[in-house]
């Protein structure tokens, strides 16, 4: 009998400490706020406390998908963790999240394309479950640290990112669940922006007295680059299934900019009431944004209803681009 990936819970944390764009304001010494509002939709964001860490993010998150999913930590077969703000570069912070969880049977690996590498993570769980009966439940969770990475100095980054975590909890079942994914890339943009520090490349320009690892925007990327490769991926994926774009009922995308968000779903000509946006209250969470909004618009009484054609659309810088498509149980 086949065996499908279904989503059967999720989760989500916010941390405490707010900035607002009137802090940022006042912060960086210019009008800042109102842009960020009419360009990309951002009016506060969240930044996890000192003593907090990505794995924490990742912990919380879990921690609700577990409880709503009624599912034991030693049930948990496997934890992916996508993040590119790991604890550390070594070992996976996904070792970490087990620990933490108790979850003592489950396999673990972090998961990093940078801020597409969650909807990865949903691809790669789900052939898991199809394909070997080991793995029953799947915790898919991403997390995001990058404001321990940004330069409050630098209006381009620290304007933007925030931190985050959400979790989604995938269980084997006799019907879909997921029917399928689409993954592209373009390795040329990969020295556009990232965090050029603390691997093999040598670095430098920095001193003792000088922090190197800051998120650099070291290129700027076309600003159509979402709008331009977003609507043929998903419709190249909706081909893939066999299923017209219009029978889309909720679709997610990477939390970066609304207008983006606005012009694709116009390209689809599907209504803004199919997707939900976060980013105006939780700032850009990479990694973790799309679950994060798939939370959140559950709790809304927003989310998919069981039948729904579900698909998310996301971006990582390098660049790549991946999108997943589930029936809804």
């Amino acid at each position: 009998m086949p065996r499908y990936a279904q989503i059967i819970s999720t989760g989500r944390y916010v941390p405490e400490k707010t900035l607002t764009n009137d802090q940022l304001d006042e912060m960086l010494g210019e009008p800042v706020g109102q842009w960020l509002v009419e360009n990309v939709g951002i009016r506060e964001r969240h930044i996890m406390g000192e003593d907090e860490t990505t794995s924490d993010l990742a912990v919380h998150a879990a921690r609700q998908a577990m409880n709503k999913g009624n599912v034991a930590p030693e049930d948990i077969d496997l934890i992916i963790l996508a993040t590119d703000t790991p604890d550390y570069i070594s070992p996976g912070t996904a070792s970490v999240v087990q620990y933490k969880l108790g979850a003592r049977r489950a396999g673990t690996f972090d998961l990093n394309n940078a801020c597409a590498a969650w909807v990865t993570g949903l691809d790669i769980a789900s052939k898991y479950i199809a394909t070997d009966e080991d793995y029953t439940h799947i915790l898919v969770i991403g997390a995001y640290g990058m404001t321990r990475y940004v330069d409050w100095q630098d209006k381009r980054t620290c304007t933007l990112f925030a931190d985050g975590g959400g979790a989604v909890l995938l269980r084997a079942g006799e019907r879909p669940g997921f029917l399928g994914a689409k993954m592209i890339a373009d390795g040329s943009f990969h020295d556009y922006m990232g965090v050029f520090v603390g691997g093999t490349v040598a670095v430098t320009g920095g001193s003792a007295d000088t922090p190197r690892q800051y998120l650099r925007i070291q290129k700027r990327f076309p600003p159509d680059t979402n709008n331009k490769h977003w609507p043929p991926l998903i419709r190249d994926l909706m081909g893939k299934i066999g299923r017209p774009v219009s029978e889309i009922n909720r679709i997610y995308f990477t939390q970066l900019n609304l207008r983006t968000i606005e012009a694709v779903m116009a390209d689809l000509h599907l209504p803004m009431e199919r997707t939900h946006t976060i980013m105006d209250k939780w700032g850009y969470t990479g990694a973790a944004c799309m679950p994060m909004a798939l939370d959140d618009a559950i709790q809304q009484e927003k989310g998919p209803a069981p039948g729904d054609l579900v698909v998310f659309c996301a971006s990582g810088a390098g660049f790549t681009m991946v999108a997943a498509a589930f029936e809804w149980v």
